[in-house]
């Protein structure tokens, strides 16, 4: 058998699924979920007001180890408000990393502020402090306590470091660089509920963190996001604002500045309280998966990304490390075609049309890790 079809036969034989289609990674409901739903349903509370949104905050707020949570209608809306509660504003720059889903460019966009791109280390996938502090000793100019970009005269208003495929970034440090430049970090912790440094979970580092719920995520509701802070005033400010700034009265409909309608529905909220339930299941079943993965592919001398010291991860996403771009791109053509699904990574930020001509410094690790890099199979298995 040749490498690609060893490698085939074990995903099958894993997920105990010899002749049926294996996706990337699909959702599975067996807690409560179908009981909550109809519940809200009876309850005619199906929209954004409902005891299930409520229910889903506090939950929240406790799983990602902070005092507030901020339900929304999904994760890119939370990142585009956690960046605005961050004092990110329009004309700035805020520093992100290359490699990186589009949404988290997007949320900056929103703003009409412009994204500075940031390279990746390879540990964790996530931005390289590195390079952020090599960047930021290269074009900072510190103007009356604030950093800006002597190359383009903005502000540097915020940092958003990402949390790639579950794996902790190197959080710690990129906050202790931004914190020496007066950069306020918001994390994208999309993709990295429920995975920890230090016993700390993921999210609760910077002076914000949000989350998303969409349909291919370690839990779903199909939909939806979240913001989590320790900042009251944040907390207050981003609900006020994301559900269209009513001002609370009895029956009047007031309200006081132009805002969003970003709420989650109290539907989407109750499949939320589900599969918050599973989780610790869910990344437990998960890491089980991993550990199989990690010692197949050592056997068979392939790089096999894992959590790094001090971590645990919740491996949303699993993913392999090839020799080269000809290698993956023949890895991606024979699995797909044969019923086992992979894909590369997300294609750059800097080679994306929107965002080709966004300042950026050194991004030869993105360039390197996307030529290379592989997700496979990562579903909760079911009766293994």
């Amino acid at each position: 058998m040749t490498t690609n079809e060893k490698i085939v036969s074990f995903i099958k034989q894993t997920f105990n699924q010899q002749d049926s289609f294996i996706p990337l990674h699909e959702p599975r409901f067996y807690g409560n979920e179908r009981k909550y739903v109809l519940d809200a349903i009876d309850s005619t509370f199906v929209s954004s007001v409902g005891e299930y949104v409520n229910r889903f905050e506090k939950m929240m707020a406790e799983t990602a180890g902070t005092k507030y949570a901020v339900a929304t209608v999904n994760g890119t809306a939370a990142l585009h408000i956690a960046l605005l509660m961050a004092g990110a504003e329009k004309d700035t720059e805020v520093l992100t990393q290359n490699f990186t889903f589009v949404a988290t460019t997007n949320a900056i966009s929103y703003i009409g502020a412009t994204p500075h791109i940031i390279d990746i280390e390879e540990s964790a996938l996530g931005m390289s402090p590195k390079k952020l502090k090599e960047r930021l000793e290269e074009v900072v100019e510190m103007r009356g306590g604030l950093p800006f970009n002597k190359q383009t005269s903005k502000r540097i208003s915020a940092c958003v470091p990402m949390h790639t495929f579950g794996f902790v970034s190197l959080i710690e440090e990129i906050i202790e660089i931004c914190n020496h430049y007066n950069i306020k970090v918001v994390e994208d912790a999309a993709e990295c509920i429920g995975s920890t440094l230090n016993g700390k979970p993921a999210g609760s580092f910077g002076l914000l963190g949000t989350f998303s719920f969409n349909g291919n995520k370690t839990i779903t509701c199909g939909g939806g996001g979240a913001i989590v802070t320790n900042d009251e005033a944040l907390a207050k400010r981003a609900k006020h604002i994301t559900t269209t700034s009513k001002v609370p009265h009895k029956y009047k409909y007031n309200h006081d500045e132009v805002a969003y309608n970003y709420r989650m529905p109290n539907l989407n909220a109750a499949m939320a309280c589900g599969q918050l339930e599973m989780l610790p299941d869910f990344i437990q079943n998960k890491r089980e998966l991993a550990n199989l993965y990690a010692n197949f592919f050592k056997e068979l001398n392939i790089t096999f990304i894992t959590e790094r010291d001090g971590t645990e991860a919740n491996y949303w996403l699993n993913a392999i490390l090839l020799n080269n771009l000809e290698q993956r791109d023949e890895f991606l053509e024979f699995t797909n075609s044969n019923n086992v699904m992979t894909r590369p990574g997300w294609e750059l930020m800097h080679t994306l049309e929107m965002y080709k001509n966004s300042p950026s410094g050194d991004l030869a690790n993105s360039i390197d890790i996307y030529n290379r890099l592989v997700n496979i199979p990562s579903s909760v298995r079911v009766n293994n």
